[in-house]
């Protein structure tokens, strides 16, 4: 039987990887080789820690836990489309300037858009 602190890692691995869809607890044990027993306990080990959220959910007549990570590692695809990196006024923008991001509505439109999914990038809100 692997280690506990072994198992901790690679399911968190694992649980990360998911990203926001989850997986259910039973089939991250049977994806690490690990007992129910075993992989109940980690996964409460990991919850206590803060590292992953459990949700109780029922799967084919039975109740299992739907893990899901409680941070997602960055990425550069979460910035790519912000309208700050092809800005004519990048040099001059300044918070202490006429040129701020406090009052640039590209800006402000863009973040707005992070919570709409129907749009999917910024060449929308650009084009206005």
């Amino acid at each position: 039987m692997p280690k506990r602190n072994d198992l901790e890692q690679k399911a968190l691995h694992y649980v990360i990887n998911t990203g926001y869809q989850g997986v259910l607890q039973s089939d991250l044990w049977r994806e690490l080789s690990a007992s129910s027993r075993e992989g109940s306990r980690v996964s409460i080990k990991l919850e206590e820690k803060g590292l992953i959220r459990r949700e109780k959910e029922l799967q084919d007549g039975r109740w299992t836990y739907r893990l899901y990570p409680k941070r997602l590692p960055a990425s550069i695809a979460t910035i790519v489309d912000c309208p700050c990196m092809l800005c004519f006024d990048n040099a001059r923008c300044d918070p202490t300037t006429v040129v701020s991001p406090k009052n640039c509505q590209k800006l402000t439109d863009w973040i707005i858009s992070l919570g709409n999914p129907q749009v999917q990038n910024t060449s929308e809100i650009l084009n206005k």
